[in-house]
């Protein structure tokens, strides 16, 4: 792998490349400590530290987590790059409900709208967002007194709404260049970029539990530590098995004969992934479950808080329905992002078939029968992937922040990312006769 780094950069092209992506990563990263104007960003941070103490977990961690702690900083990266997330999420169930608009994805001209639409839906969440958390930031009762806002007004809520929106378009940009012009998807190497950000902060905490506490015993052995270091290269590669496994249904294509030559007659395959849905289903079972706790940080009733204590952070009806929610929207977003039946129509169409299998409905009933085995194994999977923290965070007695990089949404996003990351660079180097990453294997999807 060294060796394959080394020769990435000794290429013109792809040092270029390497160094333009880098140096955009650099440029978010600064921007996520440039403060926004009328805040008390030191004020907000104690208070989201003070709730995540409290309450074990809201909201507000997820955006921090995703922003690399731009949220409970108040910069004007506030709000990082989650309403494009959130717009492309919306975009594409559009795209399965609406036919129109299912036509318009199937065609070059039509992608490049419904990414223009994905654009403008990115500026209008973002602008709604910013507006309301001016709204939220005002009100001192929200945060047990604590003055936010020295100057509310609406002069403060419209400069932080344009503020947090032009931040959120500019990160916008910072991920379509890369993606043009760098290495790898912009959109997920910022998430990662926000996520691996955290990492010193996690390293620091490790540290003084470590250390001993004034004369007496430290809060976390070494052998723990020990422990802790194998679970997570055992969950990592786990996840890796969980991020390129698949399961490849064999397809010939029917053998034509045009004039002279014969075209056709060859075998290839289509790829179900095992987690054919990636990190949603863990994003929307969260957002569900941690609004009861963020309301309770907000609703001052004792009454409320108490009816939310049994979906606390760890608990064990928590991590129940969250696993239940996992897997229901494993299956929900399965069915929208893969249409037996249109794929089966396209077979049709280019004269291919499965071996044994007819052409037509029969190939969509064999594809839904595949999917939904496939699917079962890839939720239960992912359910025990996104849960191992707050087993870790229970268990082993450390912060969730340093739980969190043994499974759930950051560690399966990072895993994927630099998987993918990785394949661009490989394919890179093998157009120009260099080994890739690794010399006795192959990377999934690599030729």
């Amino acid at each position: 792998m060294i060796r394959a780094l080394v020769s990435a950069f000794t290429i013109p092209e792809l040092r270029k490349r390497l160094l333009f992506t880098l140096g955009l990563l650099a440029i978010y990263e600064m921007g996520t400590y440039v403060p926004a104007p009328g805040i008390n960003g030191i004020a907000l941070r104690q208070f989201f530290d003070d709730i995540a103490r409290a309450r074990g977990g809201t909201l507000f961690d997820v955006m921090d987590l995703f922003t690399g702690g731009a949220m409970g900083r108040a910069t004007v990266f506030a709000l990082g790059i989650m309403p494009y997330v959130t717009s492309s999420i919306i975009l594409q169930l559009l795209t399965a409900a609406i036919p129109s608009l299912k036509e318009l994805a199937k065609e070059e001209l039509g992608r490049r709208t419904v990414l223009q639409y994905t654009r403008y839906g990115t500026v209008v969440l973002a602008f709604l967002q910013s507006f309301f958390i001016a709204l939220w930031l005002e009100n001192p009762d929200s945060f047990g007194g604590r003055q936010i806002v020295q100057f509310p007004g609406w002069k403060f809520r419209l400069l932080t709404a344009l503020t947090l929106t032009s931040g959120t378009a500019f990160i916008m940009w910072l991920g379509e260049q890369i993606s043009e012009r760098g290495i790898g998807n912009g959109i997920s190497l910022l998430i990662t970029a926000s996520i691996v950000s955290r990492i010193p902060t996690a390293v620091r905490q490790l540290y003084l539990l470590l250390s001993p506490l004034q004369v007496g015993e430290a809060q976390l052995s070494i052998l723990k530590l020990g422990v802790m270091i194998v679970v997570l290269l055992a969950v990592v590669a786990a996840i890796v098995l969980l991020t390129e496994g698949q399961r490849r249904i064999p397809v010939q294509s029917a053998r034509r004969i045009v004039g002279r030559k014969v075209y056709g007659g060859q075998s290839s395959y289509i790829p179900l992934r095992i987690n054919q849905v990636g990190v949603i289903p863990i994003i929307f079972a969260q957002s569900i479950l941690l609004v009861p706790t963020t309301l309770a940080t907000l609703v001052p009733s004792d009454r409320f808080r108490a009816l939310t204590e049994s979906f606390l952070r760890g608990n064990v009806w928590y991590i129940v329905a969250y696993a239940l929610l996992i897997i229901f929207f494993c299956y929900f977003y399965a069915a929208i992002t893969f249409d037996p039946l249109d794929v089966s129509e396209n077979m049709k169409k280019s004269g291919s078939f499965i071996p044994g299998i007819r052409p037509g409905r029969p190939t969509a009933e064999y594809f839904d029968a595949i999917l939904t085995r496939v699917t079962f194994v890839g939720a239960i999977a992912l359910a025990v992937v996104a849960v191992f923290p707050d087993v870790i965070h229970s268990w082993m007695k450390v912060p969730y922040l340093v739980a969190s990089f043994f499974g759930g949404t950051g560690l399966l996003i990072v895993v994927g990312v630099v998987l993918d990351t990785m394949k661009q660079l490989e394919s890179h180097l093998l157009m120009r006769h260099y080994e890739g990453f690794l010399r006795s294997g192959r990377l999934r999807g690599r030729r």
